[in-house]
């Protein structure tokens, strides 16, 4: 069939950083409708509560009863959940010093000293 119109489906890790940053965008709390609306309507209802409830089992957001339903925020910004996501990468490997010896050795020059210097204790280096 060449009139086959059904959306290319999306990685869920791809639609769940969009509802993350929709999120981290609003000024408050928000409901899986106004995420829906804030993405632009893309997404059906259902899909974007079901990311979000997927989310809230992850720990990237919380939740707080409104209404009949729930309202959701970030549990942290984004680089607070890239931190968790590399620490769970890191926590799967039993051979820590071997992993992160390969990511130190896979730094650019620049990360290298951002590290270095966050390591000596010169606080946020950025």
């Amino acid at each position: 069939m060449g009139g086959d119109r059904t959306p290319e489906r999306r990685p869920a890790g791809e639609l769940e950083a969009s509802v993350l940053a929709a999120l981290w965008a609003a000024d408050g709390p928000l409901s899986p409708g106004r995420v829906q609306e804030t993405m632009g309507g893309s997404l059906a209802r259902t899909t974007v509560t079901t990311i979000l409830s997927r989310l809230y089992e992850k720990g990237a957001v919380t939740r707080k009863r409104s209404g009949r339903g729930f309202v959701y925020v970030p549990t942290e910004d984004a680089s607070g959940l890239t931190a968790r996501r590399m620490h769970a990468e890191l926590a799967k490997d039993q051979d820590r010093g071997a992993v992160l010896s390969r990511f130190v050795s896979q730094l650019s020059g620049e990360d290298e000293r951002l590290l270095r210097a966050l390591l000596d204790g010169e606080g946020d280096a950025a």
